[in-house]
């Protein structure tokens, strides 16, 4: 039976970067009943970004490096926050894995293995955050990927032992809100429409939207969660209106993007809550590998 995570991450591996509008290459795609189907079976169920990084990758050739943000958490106390931001930084991980820059890894690790302390779920972390930066100092990208992503659900795993399963959700959440971020912004720069069908995850994001919805008042009211809530039931309705052409897809995407972008921006607490804007697409000649910038 297909759990929540094998039935997402096998449709994120099947469409690859081909598109909704590019005729079917012999994969078979979830059917309707598997998509209402999927369990999600535990908290730890959610594809990691990570995951549809690696889905993007090949056909679409991001400039990683590009896409590196600064490892820097946030200076708070408030452990809703603190849960969020683990989340980002989780992701923002992949990308600098995805970058081969070791140092960036290595001061992300740092980053999440102080949050950890800080929400009191650290006490079997240590030896993660060697391995990652002994991988790190290795080049050692695959084992390097692995190991942030076994860091990433022993956070979680611990937080579910302690009773903090409220926290995890939140984790899961912004991780993907943050993957997201990147995800449609790697598509808003190529000039065809490759990669929507990726990001098209309206089952997943309805998911999250009601494990958001389901926290207790005291943490669902903050004002931080509430608007991560609500831009995930709002991105529901958006994703699952796309398909039409490329062009409204476009606009729909970069909708996505401002609104994970800003909020990203917040659990972070960067100066300047406005999203950076999205570089139009290149030229279908150009390429975004190596040092060349979209």
């Amino acid at each position: 039976m297909l759990t929540g995570r094998n039935i997402v991450l096998s449709a994120l591996l099947a469409c690859g970067c081909h598109g909704v509008y590019a005729e079917s290459s012999g994969n078979s795609p979830m059917t309707e009943s598997q998509k209402k189907g999927a369990l999600f079976s535990d908290d730890l169920s959610i594809p990691s970004a990570g995951e549809v990084f690696a889905a993007l990758n090949a056909p679409c050739h991001p400039n990683w490096v590009t896409l590196l943000t600064p490892a820097t958490a946030p200076v708070t106390t408030d452990r809703a926050q603190l849960a969020l931001a683990v989340g980002v930084l989780a992701a923002n991980g992949y990308i600098a894995v995805e970058a081969q820059d070791g140092q960036q890894v290595k001061n992300i690790g740092r980053e999440m293995m102080s949050l950890a302390k800080a929400l009191g779920v650290s006490e079997n972390l240590m030896g993660r955050g060697s391995s990652l930066i002994e991988f790190a100092e290795d080049n050692a990208w695959d084992s390097l990927a692995a190991e942030l992503e076994a860091t990433e659900n022993e956070i979680k795993t611990t937080m579910r032992d302690q009773k903090d399963r409220n926290l995890i959700v939140l984790t899961s959440a912004a991780a993907w809100l943050r993957g997201t971020e990147v995800a449609t912004q790697i598509v808003l720069i190529d000039p065809n429409p490759q990669g929507i069908s990726v990001i098209r995850q309206p089952e997943l994001a309805r998911h999250l939207a009601m494990q958001l919805d389901g926290l207790p008042p005291r943490m669902k009211n903050k004002p931080l969660v509430a608007k991560v809530q609500q831009t995930f039931s709002e991105m529901v309705t958006i994703l699952d209106s796309m398909g039409a052409t490329p062009e409204s897809d476009r606009s729909k995407l970069l909708q996505i993007h401002d609104a994970a972008a800003g909020l990203v921006k917040e659990i972070m607490n960067v100066s300047g809550g406005t999203p950076s804007p999205v570089p139009s697409p290149v030229p279908a000649a150009a390429t975004m590998q190596g040092g060349t910038k979209p």
